[in-house]
């Protein structure tokens, strides 16, 4: 199991991580599959970018995991293999937002609201449309994620946006703006925090070709 930095699905926390901060639909693309390759899973190529929103207007806040476990076909002959079996678990607790003190008050207010000291989910389908299907469980609640990929050059990106309420994770957004009220108040007078992430994870894929 390698940790690394990831997608993630990260998926609740990311919303979380504007916490006392002020602050066309793509196909997939695929390049025609070469017999004599052999691929293997890069956890250093691997990184996942969230981006949560504050304020009435929705202002952006980006931020990321440190820490994700992957499980699953490391190497293959087919690329698609690897790509689609993983399996991940995030430790809440590497929620990282370049501030200590946000951080520990993400972890607490949101994730110990809900009961929740890992994230885990799984591929469920990468379509050949461009479309991939994640399974995200929190708050010992499981949800399908419906997003977009596109696989190019070796490297696999893909796309969505997640609300955290279908986790029944609304307590932890109330608990988190309730402790940040002042930062996460706008120019017109009310304290918002979204419940709605965009998150985006990508990888490249090692290949060893005859």
């Amino acid at each position: 199991m390698k940790n690394f930095k990831i997608f993630t699905i990260a998926i609740a926390a990311a919303f979380l991580m504007t916490a006392c901060q002020d602050e066309t639909t793509p196909t997939v693309e695929t390049e025609e599959q070469n017999p004599g390759c052999f691929y293997t899973y890069n956890d250093g190529s691997t990184s996942m970018e969230w981006t949560a929103f504050k304020f009435t207007e929705k202002a952006p806040v980006k931020g990321t995991f440190t820490e994700i476990n992957i499980e699953g076909t490391k190497e293959s002959d087919d690329p698609m293999t690897i790509l689609s079996t993983m399996r991940f678990s995030i430790p809440v607790n590497s929620v990282s937002s370049q501030n200590e003190d946000r951080d520990g008050k993400i972890v607490k207010s949101f994730f110990g609201t809900i009961n929740t000291e890992r994230l885990t989910g799984k591929v469920v389908n990468l379509g050949s449309d461009g479309t991939a299907v994640l399974g995200i469980t929190m708050n010992g609640v499981t949800k399908n994620v419906d997003g977009k990929y596109t696989f190019e050059n070796n490297k696999f990106d893909f796309s969505a946006t997640i609300d955290v309420a279908l986790w029944n994770a609304i307590p932890g957004i109330e608990a988190l703006n309730t402790i940040c009220k002042d930062l996460h108040t706008g120019a017109d007078g009310v304290s918002k925090l979204w419940s709605e992430v965009d998150i985006a994870f990508s990888t490249t894929l090692m290949s060893d070709c005859d």
